[in-house]
């Protein structure tokens, strides 16, 4: 049965819990907060993360190897903070592994995601579209933003879902085909991470603009997300409930790496064209899209 018509809809598909987070955290909690349905695929439990705090070394995947189902706590408290009650691991939790970055022997596991038959996965996500039926999808640019494989995967199983999602002859008992109307990736302009974003950071490393995924040209942003005092609290919270994966301090994160960087409390999206329209980017993702 389709959501009421005039409610946006949002859908976000991410690789790892924490990803949400750190990406799309205000702009997850404004629309929750709005009224507007917000749904969130993770399309792996991150088990090969590695585990920053010592007294949780334990679940690491080299030795309990447990770190998947802890993260699927801090995800829904993550959530809790955010608003958001419709979050889904694609295919059901566990269903696809985490890969570990490109180049490692995790890559050729045959039930991580990155060895997923693209169709196969792809389906799944067509199933939570006609469910859902979003206006808008959110998710990675072809790089994933980084390079990571489960980035990378996730971005072209969200691209290929919302083509097969809209195909009639797609797997009608997935459910009535729907159309996404808006696609848009994460990103990240140059000028909020500039050295001034760098000059309080509480961190001992170095970071430069190159740790930073997804930095783009301003030129490029299609939509800024203002966050505000609340929603900028309610996403340093939800980063803060992936203990095992991030410290936040301040304006600022760092992941296992000890790389500070600065927390976007503007949250930035392009097109997949590249295009914007004339004058400043958008502050609505919905702008211009008919509900």
């Amino acid at each position: 049965m389709s959501a009421p018509s005039n409610r946006p809809r949002l859908l976000l598909v991410h690789a790892h819990p924490d990803d949400e987070s750190i990406n799309n955290g205000v702009t997850m909690a404004r629309y929750a907060a709005q009224g507007a349905a917000v749904t969130l695929v993770t399309c792996t439990l991150g088990e090969e993360g590695e585990v920053i705090p010592e007294d949780l070394a334990h679940l690491a995947p080299d030795r309990g190897d447990n770190l998947g189902p802890y993260r699927i706590g801090e995800l829904a408290a993550a959530m809790r903070e955010l608003g958001v009650s419709d979050h889904r691991f694609l295919g059901g939790p566990g269903r696809y592994r985490d890969s570990g970055m490109m180049g490692t022997p995790q890559n050729d596991r045959p039930e991580c995601f990155w060895q997923a038959p693209l169709d196969e996965a792809a389906a799944l996500l067509v199933e939570t579209v006609r469910e859902t039926r979003p206006h808008v999808l959110v998710t990675y640019d072809p790089d994933g933003g980084y390079g990571h494989p489960d980035h990378i995967k996730a971005h072209r199983v969200a691209t290929r879902a919302a083509e097969l999602a809209a195909d009639p002859a797609f797997r009608p008992e997935l459910g009535e085909p729907h159309r996404i109307a808006r696609t848009y990736w994460n990103c990240v302009p140059l000028s909020a991470v500039d050295a001034e974003a760098f000059a309080a950071n509480p961190f001992p490393g170095d970071t430069d603009v190159s740790d930073i995924p997804g930095v783009v040209p301003d030129e490029l942003v299609a939509v800024r997300i203002e966050g505000g005092e609340r929603y900028a609290a309610a996403k340093a919270a939800a980063m803060s409930a992936h203990a095992t994966q991030i410290v936040v301090e301040g304006a600022h994160f760092a992941l296992s790496n000890g790389l500070g960087q600065p927390v976007q409390t503007t949250e930035c999206y392009r097109l997949p064209d590249g295009s914007r329209p004339p004058g400043p980017p958008a502050t609505d993702l919905f702008a211009g899209v008919e509900l």
